[in-house]
């Protein structure tokens, strides 16, 4: 299994995913701030990843800057609400417990995403081809992954005959980082452009849509990577299943709707980088009557008025 993340002797290493597929750099963070902005730009990536690498950043921090530490990394990423929630455990462990509570969370998010590749999988029938939008891998979650996991586990049981990866502009995550992930594992793909997503549906050629997701709201509303709500709008016009996999970190008792997610707006460079104007939005939002089924460790739900467990309580479902 791929590892973006260690801690050892008090150092944080980080795999730089920037750099992937072609260096593996890992990066040495022993503050708190060198985490946060290994957050910010990118080097960790994924909901559940960021949520652990946040819980150690903590862990990091000095005792009388234990807080001003909490609140530098919860700004790192506004969207994924993982990010807060862990901070906030190992808040309440405080400085004397914080690298506890942060091997807690990294053991915890690893057991959520077997279980959830396990459930995920039972959905799948014969030898589908599946498509995927940006990375939801080992790389995202410290685990086996979320909705790639469930397309892992799927094709060990005859479930899947090929993978299409949408490409992720304008970074480029399912190209650079799915394609990698799915190559090492021996998983048949085809990387796609973003676009070409409605042109395969309407010839038949994609079975289902498995998604991760950065935050779903009480109403199940589910905010993920910019361009997810374009694919369950045309999963919805062709009637192709569409899943959304992720742990209950993930889920936000305390955002009503998805119109009360913040959506990250990041630098326009990353869209122009000829310096023309640009509106460069990280995540968009899938309404909860476009979802077909929800999948989490403790199973599988149709997130439209459903109210699962708080995410502290999980590891005792």
């Amino acid at each position: 299994m791929i590892a973006p993340l260690r801690f050892e002797g008090r150092v944080l290493e980080i795999l730089d995913q920037t750099r992937l597929p072609s260096e593996e750099v890992w990066l040495r963070c022993t503050t708190p701030s060198e985490v946060a902005q290994a957050i910010a730009r990118l080097a960790v990536r994924g909901a559940p990843a960021i949520g652990v690498a946040a819980a150690y950043g903590l862990a990091l921090a000095q005792p009388d800057d234990f807080e001003a530490a909490a609140e530098q990394l919860a700004g790192a990423r506004p969207t994924a609400v993982n990010l807060r929630w862990a901070l906030d455990q190992v808040r309440a462990a405080g400085p004397g417990r914080a690298l506890d509570a942060a091997r807690q969370i990294e053991r915890r998010e690893r057991d959520a995403t077997g279980r959830i590749a396990k459930h995920g999988a039972a959905l799948f029938g014969t030898a589908e081809s599946v498509l995927t939008h940006c990375n939801t891998g080992a790389l995202a979650t410290t685990g086996s992954g979320t909705a790639l996991g469930v397309i892992e586990a799927a094709w060990r049981d005859g479930g899947v005959a090929r993978v299409w990866v949408g490409e992720t502009r304008p970074l480029n995550q399912g190209s650079r980082l799915t394609a990698w992930e799915l190559a090492q594992a021996g998983i048949a793909f085809k990387v796609i452009t973003d676009s070409s997503a409605g042109l395969l549906m309407s010839r038949g050629e994609v079975d289902r849509v498995i998604v991760g997701a950065d935050r779903i709201a009480a109403n199940g509303d589910v905010a993920n990577k910019i361009g997810t709500y374009p694919l369950a709008v045309l999963a919805q016009r062709h009637g192709i299943p569409f899943i959304v996999a992720a742990p209950t970190s993930t889920i936000d008792p305390n955002t009503p709707t998805g119109a009360d997610i913040p959506i990250e707006e990041r630098d326009a460079s990353e869209v122009t980088p000829h310096g023309h104007p640009a509106a460069n939005y990280a995540f968009d939002i899938t309404p909860a009557e476009l979802v077909t089924a929800l999948v989490t460790e403790q199973g599988v739900t149709h997130p439209e008025g459903c109210h699962p467990s708080p995410a502290g309580d999980a590891a005792d479902a």
